[in-house]
Order: structure tokens, then sequence, then C-alpha cells
């Protein structure tokens, strides 16, 4: 038991508290302990928070949420979240539940998988399954409601893309009569919140198996729920390059990429149906990644993603395929590319590397390692931050006795182009004065 644990122990009642959900599941399946902890008892979860606060436990006030009966606290850095055992019920048109004290038994019932309700006592370590099926369901690889699955899903409409993630992160099968109720009842995602869905989705990009999980969302329903465009890639054709569809596609690239990238791996194609043409038998997909990329910009916001999210994603797809013409390019073209892609130039690589691997293994292929090489020596000879004007706009202003305005932005850009051409050092302030003579006023 690790010293948060232990310092909670010594605050609180013998068999008062007990370890439920990820933690304990996690711990019994051998994988590394979660960065967080739920305890749930039959007791005051409030009270029990305050008292680890008074006792000097907790780092923070305790994060209170009375109408659910839980509270938060933070040990040792790691979040703890102390819920009182409960029972629930819904309105049809909300996933925020009414809720009264209940047995751990009735808990345990209220939750989303049988694997996740299982108990260990915080101070004794015993291991309780009140389901009486959650240990066997979790030897034998099941995902199993407590309930009918249909209860379950209509309660809370989340736990169906919980259901997808968990099966294809654990490597579990779902029980019978599990994906026939999602199916029935994926409709119901519509009442959740665009936050939490995209949360889940968050999640479930860096798992082992993310092609399968967005598959699966596909095959159940849910995906036209939350991302109906999407849909659109099943079942377009590509040219010789391609063998596989534009979902087929997408989901082996989303397969082969580093986690950081795979979302923008969803998105890196997904102006292809839009832009689709065939001239002289040839299927060409012509400007598809500036389409996807405002494509990407308006579905990310409308599932709330971050501005963080919006911005690297749109980037990314706007950029893909530019890859194509930097191995045999000029210095310059790929200073361009770190002007343009800035902290994001290795992630682009990385999401082009993964675009081509998704491709026809026949289809010609880029040297990743001479374009790396070959970036890797142009950033250190000049760094992204020094590819911009010497000059500032009130110096362009001053030299060329011009008001603000638009002519002092295109001075300045033709500025920072002479550095990106190699025409200019990026510190060398006299030369670019005299080239902004010359090529302003002599000509």
């Amino acid at each position: 038991m690790n010293s948060a644990l232990q310092a909670l122990r010594s605050v609180t009642k013998p068999g008062s508290l007990w370890l439920v959900g990820g933690c304990v599941r996690d711990e019994l399946l051998g994988s590394p302990p979660k960065d967080d902890y739920d305890l749930v008892t039959e007791g005051d979860a409030l009270a029990m928070a305050q008292a680890i606060w008074e006792a000097g436990v907790s780092e923070i006030a305790p994060v209170t949420y009375p109408r659910f009966g839980t509270a938060m606290v933070q040990v040792q850095g790691i979040r703890v979240e102390l819920v009182s055992a409960r029972r629930e019920s819904y309105d049809s048109e909300s996933r925020k539940p009414d809720v009264e004290p209940a047995t751990l038994l009735e808990d345990a019932q209220r939750r989303d998988f049988t694997c996740n309700a299982l108990l260990r006592n915080l101070h004794s370590g015993e291991l309780y399954d009140p389901l009486g099926v959650g240990l066997e369901d979790l030897r034998s690889g099941i995902l199993r409601t407590p309930l009918e699955p249909g209860k379950t899903f209509i309660d809370d409409p989340l736990r169906m893309l919980r259901a997808v993630r968990f099966k294809h992160r654990l490597g579990f099968e779902f029980a019978p009569g599990l994906a026939e109720a999602i199916r029935d009842h994926a409709s119901r995602l519509q009442i959740i919140s665009a936050e939490r869905i995209a949360e889940e989705l968050l999640k479930m990009l860096p798992g082992p198996n993310p092609d399968r999980a967005l598959d699966e969302l596909r095959e159940l329903g849910l995906l036209a729920e939350f991302l109906p465009e999407a849909l659109e890639m099943v079942g377009v054709e590509q040219g010789s390059w391609h063998h596989l569809d534009v979902w087929g596609h997408t989901l082996s690239v989303v397969r082969q990429a580093p986690p950081e990238v795979r979302l923008a791996a969803l998105f890196h194609d997904i102006g292809k149906p839009q832009t689709r043409t065939v001239e002289d038998g040839a299927i060409r997909f012509l400007g598809h990644e500036k389409v996807g990329a405002e494509m990407a910009i308006q579905i990310l916001r409308r599932l709330k993603f971050s501005n963080e999210d919006v911005h690297r994603v749109s980037l990314l797809v706007r950029h893909h395929m530019r890859i194509g013409s930097l191995a045999p390019a000029s210095k310059s073209a790929y200073r361009r590319f770190l002007r343009d892609l800035g902290d994001l130039a290795e992630a682009q690589l990385d999401l082009c590397e993964a675009d081509q691997r998704g491709q026809n293994p026949e289809a010609p292929k880029l040297d990743f390692v001479q374009i790396r090489a070959r970036l890797a020596e142009v950033q250190t000879e000049t760094p992204v931050q020094t590819l911009i004007s010497p000059l500032t706009g009130e110096e362009i202003m001053e030299i060329l006795q011009l008001p603000a305005g638009p002519e002092v932005g295109a001075a300045k850009s033709w500025l920072a182009e002479q550095v990106i051409e190699g025409h200019l050092a990026s510190g060398d302030r006299e030369l670019a004065r005299t080239l902004l003579i010359h090529h302003y006023v002599s000509s």
C-alpha cells in the first residue's frame, strides 16, 4: 500500500472505507497504480473528508458536492474522491441523478460495470465482491453491467462510450445483450454534454486498440451521435496509392500514429469525401487538407475541445500534405515548414509518417530518416524563433516614412522572407535596413 493510502488509514476509522473502481480493478489485473483513488463508505463522506483535512492529511480543503454525497481531497499530490454509498434515480432527460443513502450492495448496483464494483477495505485489505460476479467477470475478461444493460445505459448514457473504451483497453468481451443494448439506446447519447464525450474520446485514443474502438463506435451507432462527419469516409474509394477506403485508411493511421497525434490522425482525411473528383479515371482529393482543417475546427469546437486542441489538430491537418515536397527541397522550404509549424514540426512528421504507413505497401515511400536529419540540420542553423524580420514595425515606419498600416506589415513579411531564403541573417539589422531601402525606395 502506498504512502498516500497509509496516511488515510492513520486518520480514518477501521472498516469504514473501501477502495472501489479502477484502482481495485487495475491492481487485480496487475496494471500500474492510478494517480487517483475512489473510496466509498456507508458513513458520511463529507464529514470524513473534513476530518481528513482537519487532521492535516489533505493538502487542500475538501471540495464537496452535497447533492451527490461526494467530496474530493488531495493526499501527497494524489486526488482522492470520497463517496457515501448511495442509490440513484434518474430523470429521462438528464444523467444527473437524485440520490439517497444506501448499502454497499446498492451502491455497487448503480455502478457501470461489475469489474468496477469490486471493493478492497482500506484498513484490513479484505476484497469484497458485493455483486457476487465481479471477480469472476474480471478473471474471465467479461464486461457486464450490474443491472440489465438497457437500464444501466438509460440511467447514464456515457457508460456506452465507457463500455467501448474499457473493452478495448482491457481486452475484454461484452457480456450477452450488452452490444444490443448499446445499439438500442445509442440516441440517448444526445443528453450527454459535449465536454464529457470529448473527454471519453481523449481517453480512448491513447489506448492499445484505438482503431478497433473507433470502428466499434461506428458499428454500435455511437459515432453517428457525436461525429457523423466521420461516417462519410466509409466506402469512399481512393487512388492507386491506397488499398483501403478513406475510413479504413484513417483507422490504420490512428493505430500507427503516436498517441499524442492520434486526434489529428482521426481528422487528417475528413475533408476527402467533400473534395473527391474523378478525372480521366484518376481519383483526386484536391484541397482536402484545407477543407479538412476547417471541418476539424468546426467539429472540435462543437465538442468543446480546448482551444489548444483545436489549434493543434487543425494545423496538423492543414499541413499534412506538405511533407511530400520536403525530401528534395532547399533549406528555405524547410525553414518555411519550421516557421509555419513551430513546436508542432516533429508532431507533423509523426502524423505524416503514420499516414504513409497506412498507404498501399507498393506506393512510393518518403525517406523520413533523411527528412528528419535535414530538418534538424536546418533547425540548428536557423532556429524557428529567428525566422522573423530583424526590424520591428516601428523601425520600418521610421525608415520608409510610412504610417501604421498594411504596408508596414507587408514590408516586415518581406524581410522575414529574406531570412527564410537565406539572403539575410536574422540579427543583421544593418543589412535589413539596406535591403529594405533598396527594395522599397530605390526601386
